[in-house]
């Protein structure tokens, strides 16, 4: 028969058996010399390592690499100098599972004595959770804090803005009850821009929607031609499609170049440049665009090096240059004549084409703005602008001589000193 004390202290190990199995965080035993005795089933789970493949290893198995060593020491200190710890003692802690994963931990330690053997039990909980909680705070108190300084900013800068445009308004109402003239002028200048805005809306959609119905319209009936005997009409749409996409690409580049002169972000930068060469290479590089039996002319007098910039100076040349071979008909001649003297060089560029009236020829330079017997041939109206910006960057002047039916002639001196 067993006595009540018995009985009692047998209640009592299967209770605290029971606790230990069916505790919720992890528990583990480890002795002096670090080596795991005993884990419960939650600490198997937690960690990925069965009971077995736990009980008599080093307890640093547990641990992530980079503290192992360094572990080794805190344990022995902790030994020599034994103080139960609770959780949540300040420390930011981490684990390792079987499968080399990392988490953050934290863990309560208490230590007994047992047969002269000394013990450390530590319990262990999985924080994943709370911490990514924590983060998600942090990142929440940061992006509020963030916001907040913001709008602080903003409301600053809001403020000042309309102190500016009161101090503004204020100018500007000084100005229109003392000049008249200044409104009209004002006013006058606000109609413009709407017209140049107007032009430009009209002019670009206009532009672009005949080279993109050109593109659509070939690249749907490619896929019409499949025979050998179709690959002439193939070339010819392939054609029609590269002459499409050349043409928006030009466009789109003429209207980038007009952004940047108007920005300022456009500086000559100048330097030798041999004069042979640079037109031998420009020359081969339209090929491409000519008509059916144009050619390019190319004469040259004085020294052959020059002193400006030379990517402003093709971009000038490409775009007469290529008017020249758009406005003249097949089988003409193209003359380009550069004459560098010891000051200044002298660029011409003649055509035989179409020609421009003497009206016309005044607007020639403005934005936009395209000649009437042009108006059925693809352009934007920009290009000549461009081109009178560039030669003014490189302190030139660019003069033009023409006639309708009879060509053009555009000449620009520029300054090589």
């Amino acid at each position: 028969m067993f006595t009540p004390n018995v009985i009692k202290r047998m209640d009592s190990d299967v209770m605290m058996a029971s606790l230990f199995a069916n505790a919720t965080e992890g528990i583990v035993l480890a002795n002096r010399a670090g080596q795991i005795v005993l884990v419960n089933p939650f600490g198997e789970k937690m960690f990925g390592f069965t009971k077995e493949e736990m009980i008599g290893q080093q307890i640093e198995i547990l641990l992530p690499n980079e503290i192992r060593e360094k572990h080794v020491h805190h344990r022995d200190s902790f030994h020599a100098h034994p103080v139960n710890r609770n959780m949540g003692a300040g420390r930011d802690l981490f684990a390792k599972r079987k499968d080399g994963t990392v988490f953050p931990v934290e863990v309560s330690l208490s230590h007994y004595l047992l047969n002269n053997e000394a013990y450390v039990i530590a319990f262990i909980i999985d924080i994943t959770v709370r911490k990514q909680h924590e983060e998600i705070q942090q990142e929440q108190k940061s992006e509020l804090e963030r916001v907040t300084s913001e709008i602080k900013k903003l409301n600053s800068e809001l403020e000042q803005k309309v102190a500016d445009r009161t101090m503004m308004l204020r100018e500007t109402l000084a100005q229109l009850e003392t000049s008249k003239e200044e409104l009209e002028s004002a006013l006058e200048k606000e109609k413009e821009l709407s017209d140049l805005k107007s032009r430009f809306v009209s002019t670009v959609s206009h532009e672009f929607r005949t080279p993109l119905a050109a593109v659509l319209s070939s690249a749907s009936l490619l896929g019409k031609y499949t025979k050998t005997e179709d690959q002439e009409k193939r070339d010819k749409h392939v054609a029609r499609i590269k002459e499409g996409v050349q043409h928006l690409n030009g466009m789109l580049e003429d209207l980038l170049s007009l952004g940047k002169l108007e920005e300022g972000l456009v500086e000559a930068k100048k330097a030798i440049v041999h004069c042979s060469s640079f037109m031998e290479d420009f020359i081969s590089d339209l090929k491409e665009i000519l008509k059916p039996g144009q050619q390019i002319r190319f004469t040259h007098e004085g020294s052959d090096e020059v002193f400006t910039d030379k990517r402003l100076l093709k971009n000038i040349l490409l775009n007469l240059v290529s008017n020249a071979i758009k406005f003249s008909p097949e089988n003409s001649v193209i003359e380009i004549s550069c004459s560098n003297q010891k000051e200044q060089m002298i660029l011409m560029v003649k055509d035989s084409g179409i020609g421009i009236s003497k009206e016309d020829q005044e607007h020639l330079f403005e934005r936009f703005f395209r000649a009437r017997n042009a108006a059925n041939i693809q352009g934007t109206g920009l290009g000549l602008h461009i081109v009178s910006k560039y030669v003014e960057l490189l302190n030139g002047a660019i003069a033009l001589h023409s006639e309708e039916n009879n060509g053009t002639t555009f000449t620009i001196t520029l300054p090589t000193n």
